[in-house]
């Protein structure tokens, strides 16, 4: 069986260049089933040594509301209250979310590439979701170093690390972005 490419040209591209990330959401729930959709394309992406490393944490109503209470307690300790406040407004406008970890090696090298391949997933998902209507938001934040996060995850630091939290729904507002010429950020060599 062979593959066929796209019949359209530019699909790919368009969808690759429109894709943003979304930090306001419309309140309409997004369906855990596109979500799993999503995950069963991320998990396509490349992995060195084929070690599929990635591990995907749906957060249910439970886990999501603990993990807003410790992004509130994080967000009041270093900055007050009105910090707190807001950032609970803002977390509870997010239709869903998810956390992404790659698995740890002793390997240094090993490490990075799965890393890497997490990365690529991250992206596959994200690109997945972007042609069903759905946004996302990859943070990285301080919250995701937080013991206390991985606890309410369930996830054993030792053998998987972070590589992401992320916010998904249905775009309020999709911002505009330009990139630099290729020219700059290409050197040819000979």
């Amino acid at each position: 069986m062979s593959h066929q490419p796209s019949t359209v040209p530019g699909d790919l591209a368009a969808v690759l260049r429109g894709r943003r990330s979304i930090d306001l959401f419309a309140s309409d729930a997004v369906s855990v089933d596109v979500v799993r959709d999503a995950v069963d394309v991320a998990r396509w992406a490349p992995n060195h040594r084929l070690t599929e490393p990635w591990r995907f944490y749906l957060l249910g109503p439970a886990t999501r509301q603990a993990v807003i209470d410790l992004a509130v307690d994080l967000d009041t300790a270093a900055k007050g209250e009105r910090a707190g406040v807001a950032r609970r407004a803002r977390l509870d406008a997010i239709p869903g979310m998810f956390v992404l970890t790659t698995r740890r090696s002793v390997d240094p090298l090993l490490d990075r590439e799965d890393y890497a391949a997490c990365c690529c997933a991250a992206e596959n998902l994200m690109l997945y979701l972007w042609q069903q209507g759905i946004g996302v938001k990859w943070t990285t934040g301080v919250i995701t170093r937080q013991p206390r996060f991985y606890e309410l995850l369930g996830v054993d630091p030792v053998s998987e690390a972070v590589v992401g939290f992320f916010w998904y729904g249905v775009p309020k507002v999709v911002p505009t972005q330009q990139r630099r010429p290729v020219a700059e950020i290409v050197k040819e060599l000979a």
